[in-house]
């Protein structure tokens, strides 16, 4: 059981989340063009919230986790819900290679936690169909106030060196824009903001 498994149940429930989610999917819906026959996948998909946002104006798309506790919740609300678009696959994408192709492969709030980027870049870049487009959803760089200290992960990134690692692997029209302001009380009153910035790039 990985720390998301726990925090799966009630991951919905946090306003931040869904609030975070609906700026991310009306900014993708106008940055990149979306129709019902392109099909997609969501990347560390947690509970599915972007890719429900997103699931009226594309076709199949596929919701890739490595918690099964995020995967079996997507699975209730598309059961609840009588989704039948909606794929979720419980795989870990740093561990192996999926075999599919997309036309959108999205992320958010999730590159900060893997290890090798230009590693999970890559495999991106050959899941996407010539003329695919990627889109990345995360932190600027900040002081590692974000997560507590038992966080090994990254410190969120520039958009720049992340343009720049794209453009190394063969993407171009690459854009970045800000797209949403993460705010967390740090405690004694604190309160803290985090730009997240939203990265789209073309194979």
């Amino acid at each position: 059981m990985n720390e998301f498994d726990e925090k799966a149940k009630d991951w919905d429930m946090n306003p931040d989340h869904v609030e975070r989610s609906r700026a991310i999917a009306d900014l993708l819906h106008k940055a990149i063009h979306m129709d019902k026959g392109m099909t997609a996948m969501e990347y560390g998909a947690g509970t599915g919230l972007l890719s429900l946002m997103l699931k009226d104006h594309l076709g199949k798309i596929t919701l890739m986790d490595n918690s099964e506790g995020m995967i079996n919740v997507i699975k209730q609300k598309i059961i609840l819900k009588g989704i039948v678009n909606l794929y979720p696959v419980y795989f870990d994408l740093g561990k192996g290679t999926y075999e599919d192709e997309f036309d959108i492969i999205f992320t958010q709030m999730v590159l900060h936690h893997v290890d090798d980027i230009n590693g999970i870049l890559h495999k991106f870049s050959m899941m996407l169909k010539p003329g695919g487009v990627i889109a990345i959803a995360d932190l600027y760089p900040e002081d590692g106030s974000f997560h507590d200290e038992t966080f090994t992960g990254h410190k969120g990134f520039d958009p720049l060196w992340l343009s720049n690692d794209l453009s190394s692997l063969g993407f171009r029209n690459i854009n970045h824009m800000t797209c949403f302001i993460i705010k967390k009380d740090l405690g004694n009153g604190k309160i803290r903001e985090y730009p997240v910035f939203l990265i789209t790039a073309c194979k």
